[in-house]
Formats: structure tokens, sequence, C-alpha cells
């Protein structure tokens, strides 16, 4: 069997949890290959809003396993607090759940760092989560990072306090006002640990391997967007994980040749959070409409999404970046109402009109050259059948798939799992 692979195409927040929860149903193990708890996957069914961090979407479904890869970074502290968040519900996440012992640890220090490295930037800040992701993956590349199969070992807490001594030092080099009381946080720490010690640490390479030569079927779930990788990216404004098709190969030991359909996920126009170029967005009424129909707020952090129309010169790229081979747009039902749609098909870029991505999209390079579509008035939250759709966002749906060269297979009306419609 091979493995299919979803991830987001925008700058993260294009719903991909719904879609997992989805597509569950079709696949025996759910694997998240990278990023931490900087991410924030919805899901909606039976009138309750879950928001998942760290944990595989796939964790509602009775028969399927969960694994957090090796590419993943895990925050015991926040791990444990979404465990216990699972419990009203009855899931028996300790037979559901696995993490691969090669996945890094986020440490107290790591977020401590990380808040102290960002107010050092002044008005240059890149906007992170404050999670310690960034420090985190700094010691995994730096070889300095402690991962969960080090907690099996008998020496893990004196490695753990040579790290945290080296932070305390580094912390005290940036000099700016970070207050912290470190013992504080290291008694939920530690507590936390030996809660994570409870669930089954797996080889997870061995693991995926002998689950595919069982036959198994694997959904590999990608974390924030693919304009995020470290890569390929709108850099510096991105995250520190590689989010496109590759880190799955690496965050989880699969090869290239054992991936089969990528499904690319994207909202209907572009939202963006935090610092970083977004060369649609919109300061008028349109995007403030979007952002209160859309209801775009960070799922984790709370803080304001940024809307513009659709970026399809991005899109394009994030689809050849990634070998997308199916396509599933997302809130749909939110750009109802709106007389005309805009999409932008090109880049005027320093003087001339281009179609790819470059390598600086500051707005005093790029410009986006737009072309106009007629928008719909109706409400497309009750609908459940692609016949039920108005021509308008038919004739939307169409360009896209022409432009892009890929079926769109899914179109999202709204947040509940049932709010979907399969093309």
């Amino acid at each position: 069997m091979a493995v299919d692979l979803l991830l987001g195409l925008q700058w993260g927040d294009e719903g991909k949890g719904k879609i997992v929860d989805v597509l569950t149903s079709k696949y025996n193990i759910i694997a998240r290959f990278q990023g931490g708890p900087n991410a924030g996957h919805t899901l909606k069914f039976d009138g309750i809003k879950h928001v998942l961090r760290t944990i595989p979407s796939g964790i509602f479904h009775k028969d399927a396993m969960n694994v957090i890869g090796n590419g993943v970074v895990v925050d015991p502290v926040v791990f444990i607090k979404e465990l216990e968040g699972l419990d009203q519900f009855d899931i028996d996440y300790k037979a559901k759940l696995i993490v691969s012992r090669k996945a890094h640890l986020i440490l107290p220090t790591h977020r401590l760092l990380d808040a102290a490295s960002e107010a050092s930037k002044g008005k240059a800040k890149i906007g992170s989560t404050l999670k310690g992701i960034g420090p985190t993956y700094m010691d995994k590349t730096g070889r300095n990072g402690i991962r969960v199969g080090d907690l099996e070992m008998d020496s893990w807490k004196e490695k753990y306090r040579a790290l945290a001594n080296k932070h305390e030092a580094m912390i005290a080099f940036y000099n700016v006002d970070v207050q912290y009381d470190l013992e504080e946080m290291e008694v939920e720490f530690f507590e936390s640990i030996e809660k994570l010690k409870e669930l089954q640490f797996i080889d997870s390479e061995a693991y995926l391997h002998q689950s595919l030569r069982e036959g198994k079927t694997i959904l590999a779930e990608g974390a924030q967007g693919s304009l995020l990788d470290i890569d390929f990216g709108t850099y510096p404004f991105v995250t520190s994980s590689n989010t496109t098709a590759a880190g799955a190969c690496t965050g989880l030991g699969i090869a290239p040749n054992q991936i089969k359909e990528v499904f690319g996920i994207f909202k209907a126009y572009t939202t963006r959070v935090g610092s970083g170029p977004f060369p649609t967005e919109l300061f008028d009424k349109d995007g403030e409409e979007m952002a209160r129909i859309g209801q775009e707020f960070g799922a984790v952090t709370g803080r304001a999404r940024r809307c513009g129309w659709l970026d399809l010169v991005a899109l394009k790229y994030t689809c050849r970046v990634n070998g997308v081979t199916q396509l599933m747009m997302m809130k749909s039902d939110v750009l109802s109402g709106f007389d005309t749609l805009k999409v932008a098909t090109a880049y005027k870029y320093k003087g001339e009109t281009i179609t790819h991505l470059p390598f600086n999209i500051e707005p005093e390079n790029v410009e986006p050259i737009y072309t106009d579509f007629k928008g719909w008035s109706e409400d497309l939250t009750e609908m459940s059948e692609a016949s039920q759709l108005p021509k308008e966002l038919n004739d939307y749906i169409s360009f896209l798939e022409e432009e892009l060269e890929i079926p769109i297979k899914i179109v999202s009306v709204g947040p509940d799992r049932k709010q979907t419609i399969f093309m």
C-alpha cells in the first residue's frame, strides 16, 4: 500500500483538521509529520468544536491509529492538557495514540528562549507563536536536543539539566526583560513527562514500514501551510520545519516512491497570521467582511488573521512544489454575498508582468494583477450536493481547475464535517 499526504497550500489555517476528520474512515493510520503545538487543527461535529494541537486529527475515529512522527516537536505540558481535554469523550488514547522515540521535546526553557529572541528583534519580529518551536528545532539541528526516546534512559535528567543551564545563559545574553520562575515551570513539566511516559513509544519508521507491508492505509497529516515552509516559504516569516510534501518523508521515514495521492487544501480566499508579506491582503470593508463571516482568528493563539483575495500565483507555486494530485477548497460559504470576487492571476514585479512566485514578494516589489468574477448570493451552508451549487461558484471552481490543472474534489460549505461536498 502507499501513503497519502494531506497538507495546506497557503499560510496555514486552511482547514486541514476538518478534511483529515472527513477522510479518516478510509485510513487505518493518521500520522503527523512536522510542527508542534503552534498548529491548531479545528474539527466540528455533533455541535462540538474541537481544537487539536499535537494529536493527529483521526483521534475521534475509534478504528484509526494515530502516530506522532519523528518530525514533530512535543511540548509535554501542552500535550498532556490536550489529552485531558479528550477524557470527556471517552477516548482510549493510550491504545490509539503512539509517539515516535525520535520526536524532539520542547523544554520550558525553549519557550523562554523563544520569548527572549522575539523581544530582542523589536520591530523586526517575525510573529512567532512563542511556543518554543524555533529554539527546539535549532537544538535538533545543533545536535543538542532531547528526544522522546531519551526519557527511557537513566541519564535523561542530567541531559535535561545541562541543556536548560545552557538555555538560561543564552536568555541572559539577549539582555531583555523576560521574567520567569524556572523551578515553578519545571514542576508542571516533570509531572507532564511522567504522564507522557504512560503512552506507547515506538520506532515509528519501523512501525510504518511494517504497516505498509501488512496492507494498511496511511494518511500523513501536515501542519501549518506550504508558504510557511522553512525552505520554500516567505522566509524569514516562516515556521521552523518543512511543511511541504518533502517533510512527510523526513518527518516519518517514508520513501518518496511510497507517496501516492497528495491532497492540497486551500481557502477560497487567502489569510495570514502574524508578520510577513501578503500581496493580496485587503484593508477595506471586503477584508473586514471576510474576517467577520469566516471568524478568522487563530485556533491556538486567538490572533486575528489578515484576509485577502485568492492568490493564484502563490497557489500554483505550492501545487508544483508539493506535486498536488487533488485539491480541496475550503470556506467557499464565506464568499457568499460578495458582488465581485477577485483572483490574483499575475504579479507586476519590478515593472515586469510575471506568473511565478519570485524571490521577494514584499509590497515595494510586487503588485497583484487581478481577474474579476461574478459573485454569488446563495447560502451554501445547507447544500449537500454539487448539483445545488450556484453557477457562479461552479464557474469559479472551473477556472481554478483549468489554471491549476488539478481537479477540485471537495468543496467545504461550513465548519461541520457534514458540510462537505464531494465533487
